[in-house]
């Protein structure tokens, strides 16, 4: 029996960044803010880890996938250089009227992200929030 080829290399880059937000809808007054999302309804930050995973086959020139650097520079500029030390509720535009969960961040970066590939494809986004909490987006 003959081993089937992969049919891709997955390569993942990580980069960091530190951010101010708040959880809570405006329609619903401070209770029920505070019931739903406990102490992330007040102001609040993380130093959040954002992995990004491209999938593809490597070019036989060079052997990559991507070429990491031009990723980190689309991950930078795509999401890191608008978040980072930012307050994730009032200062990213790409996020306004977004509840910045764990959840909707990786969803938004993952749009972020997608268009501003240097090769490859999207296939995961995982997002830190802390070492209790992380979220993945998948292709």
């Amino acid at each position: 029996m003959v081993a089937e080829a992969p049919s891709a290399v997955l390569i993942t880059r990580r980069a960091t960044f530190a951010a101010a937000h708040v959880l809570s809808r405006p329609d619903w007054d401070e209770a029920r803010n505070r019931q739903v999302f406990g102490a992330c309804a007040g102001d609040h930050g993380h130093n959040y880890v954002l992995e990004v995973t491209v999938a593809g086959v490597p070019d036989p020139a060079t052997g990559l996938v991507v070429n990491l650097k031009d990723l980190d520079h689309a991950m930078r500029a795509a999401v890191i250089e608008k978040v980072d030390h930012k307050h994730l509720n009032r200062d990213v535009d790409f996020l306004e009227g977004v509840i910045p969960t764990a959840e909707n961040l990786a969803l938004a970066f993952w749009r972020q992200l997608e268009p501003r590939l240097p090769g490859g494809r999207l296939e995961r986004v995982r997002l830190v929030e802390s070492e209790n909490n992380s979220v993945e987006v998948r292709r």
